[in-house]
């Protein structure tokens, strides 16, 4: 059994150290442990740093393309090297590694595929009011949506069993947190969660710019799962607010009609006609937008037995070798290599 953790990095030399060096080489039920690095386009000495900390594995994007984009490229190099778990961290140290056996526990139980760490937010000191009700506000969409009962949704702290991130796929470019979750629910991958601890604050959230930026991002991006994952029942709510607005003007219009007055009311007439026309084409909306998921899962279906395969070539890739030696890794080779 082989456990891979895993750190986004986007220019994080002055904190990655200090993340490094909490990591765990030996947890109990594995018979390795290895650190992976996603080099997101750094600019500074991030890689160096990483190197000299004796991290094992390297994978690197030309350009910085965010947050999702380092995740998942992290899991697509995991699954490449040969992880049965993957572990992702964060690289301002925000998450206590010591909690990492706690987190990998479910899964070495076969209890769960993915587990999320839950943190303490109510008791995290840099984190203001607002920023905390929008973290319980995210989560609550998240568990409606995905049909879980994971309390902290936004954490990135998390363990993976090899089968479910052969699965995942992030459509977003901000965050992957939040998809992931519901990802795992639409696909009946079994997530739990366990508490964690944090420690203290090394530097300033890179995703939360500010309160407004934050606020935005996380409304697009709850509004964006929601249409991508339950188009069928967004379109349809829609439809159905436009179909009973109809009805209703349309009534107005009958009873002014009925009274004899309806030469007078030729505005309510147009306006009912044009609210059930615009329902009548949302209804088929919602329809076309529910067989586009049910091919986006068939889709899925066959990109997870390539992953899962080994089948994705993964560029860019520096590995460690045995003598600590510098060595670009070339990945394994898979029937679409």
């Amino acid at each position: 059994m082989k456990c891979i953790i895993q750190i986004p990095c986007f220019n994080e030399s002055a904190t990655l150290a200090t993340a490094l060096a909490a990591l765990p080489r030996h947890i109990e039920g594995f018979d390795a442990v290895e650190w992976l690095i996603i080099d997101d386009g750094c600019t500074d000495d991030t890689v160096e740093v990483a190197k000299s900390c004796g991290v094992d594995h390297i994978v690197s994007h030309p350009k910085n393309l965010g947050l999702a984009r380092a995740f998942m490229t992290g899991l697509r190099a995991c699954l490449s090297l040969g992880a049965d778990v993957i572990v992702n961290t964060d690289a301002d140290n925000q998450y206590n590694a010591d909690d990492i056996p706690k987190l990998v526990t479910p899964i070495l139980e076969n209890k769960a595929e993915m587990v999320i760490g839950t943190r303490p937010i109510a008791d995290i000191a840099h984190f203001s009011p607002l920023k905390k009700k929008l973290q319980r506000l995210g989560s609550l969409v998240v568990r409606y949506v995905s049909g879980t009962e994971i309390e902290d949704a936004p954490s990135g702290f998390r363990a993976i069993s090899r089968s479910a991130a052969a699965r995942f796929m992030v459509y977003s470019k901000y965050t992957y947190t939040l998809e992931t979750i519901i990802q795992a629910g639409q696909q009946g991958i079994p997530v739990s969660s366990v508490p964690i601890r944090v420690n203290p604050d090394l530097r300033p959230s890179r995703l939360v710019k500010s309160i407004r930026s934050y606020i935005w991002r996380s409304i697009i991006t709850m509004l964006r799962i929601f249409i991508l994952y339950r188009p069928f029942a967004f379109f349809m709510s829609i439809a159905s607010v436009l179909f009973v607005s109809g009805f209703l003007v349309g009534l107005r219009f009958l009873f002014f009609w009925l009274m004899g007055e309806g030469n007078g009311h030729v505005q309510s007439l147009i306006l009912a006609s044009i609210l059930l026309l615009s329902g009548g084409g949302t209804c088929l909306m919602a329809l076309l937008a529910d067989l586009l998921t049910a091919n986006r899962r068939l889709l899925e279906e066959l990109r997870y037995t390539s992953n899962l395969n080994g089948a994705i070539p993964i560029h860019r890739l520096w590995s460690r070798s045995p003598a600590g030696q510098d060595k670009p890794a070339t990945p394994p080779s898979g029937p679409n290599n």
